[in-house]
């Protein structure tokens, strides 16, 4: 374990937050905590973002998968169709005609496609760590820059050109700097410009599926930090977001929260989740999980 750290919480930086007790042994033994001030969910050992990065690309992000295997590709129903919620919402609150749209975690690029295709008329531009992958959207005709979003930022790339929208989907819960991804997302974005983070919606909702398929034996810092409603718009206003719009997430399987790029925000002006709140729903969780699917799994 000489390769992970300790962290604090993402949200509020308090270093006092207490294990969900169920958790290991559904991880093979990894700790997830919950922050005793504001109730965010973190992983609290965790390698550097840029080894998280890596170990996406080489290991976990392969181009042929399915969706119960330990890799991960876009180009499956179940994901494809989560992307192109994302894209007619965007297109409904924002309208993508003609705008510029920068995607962090650009993967396959088959949202680029999306976007750029008639029906939306987007300019899009894909960041992406896999080298395999950026090799492919750029002989599909889509400009990308390959590395991490730290990469971006080292290398001057934030700000030499700005874009209408960013998107974040599915991936600001796999990085190990959370901070830096949304930093780099409103320096990348134009005055008045909106990121749009999409994710799961799986805590302090109804239960949506079994313990056992939320969390798993991998590697826990692949996804070191889990959001709720409250904890991910606190994290967009105290990044200097205001929020502009945020879907019916709890009976939906995906919560996809629109925020705009201002100054006139305070962000200091966030709620977080009660602690006792978060680790009781993971409580009735296990229970239900085990009371009725604990012999349920992938076939």
């Amino acid at each position: 374990m000489s390769d992970y750290k300790a962290h604090v919480c993402d949200l509020c930086r308090s270093s006092e937050a207490t294990p969900i007790a169920c958790a290991p042994s559904y991880t093979n033994g990894q700790a997830i905590h919950v922050c005793n001030n504001c109730g965010f969910v973190y992983v609290p050992l965790r390698r550097t973002a840029k080894a998280i990065a890596d170990d996406w690309s080489d290991r976990l992000f392969k181009e042929e998968t399915v969706f119960n295997t330990q890799t991960y590709s876009a180009r499956i129903p179940a994901i494809k169709s989560r992307q192109m919620f994302v894209a007619d919402t965007i297109d409904t609150e924002l309208g993508l005609k003609n705008k510029t749209l920068c995607d962090i975690g650009a993967g396959e690029g088959q949202f680029l496609e999306i976007i750029n295709a008639e029906e939306y008329g987007a300019k899009p531009f894909g960041i992406e760590p896999s080298s395999e992958l950026c090799a492919k959207m750029s002989s599909e005709g889509f400009e990308n820059f390959c590395g991490a979003i730290e990469d971006y930022v080292d290398a001057g790339e934030v700000g030499k050109r700005q874009f209408d929208i960013v998107t974040i989907m599915w991936t600001l819960e796999c990085s190990g700097d959370v901070r830096t991804m949304l930093k780099a997302a409103r320096d990348a974005l134009k005055k008045g410009g909106h990121v749009v983070v999409a994710t799961g919606s799986r805590i302090l909702v109804p239960f949506k599926k079994p313990l056992q398929f939320y969390f798993d034996p991998k590697p826990l810092d692949t996804h070191p930090v889990r959001f709720s409603a409250n904890s991910l718009r606190a994290m967009l206003i105290s990044s200097g977001f205001k929020i502009k719009f945020i879907n019916r997430y709890v009976d939906q399987d995906w919560m996809v929260v629109i925020a705009e790029k201002t100054d006139d925000v305070d962000r200091s002006d966030w709620q977080g989740d009660n602690s006792k709140d978060v680790l009781d729903f993971f409580k009735r969780w296990d229970n239900e999980s085990q009371t009725y699917y604990k012999d349920y799994h992938d076939e």
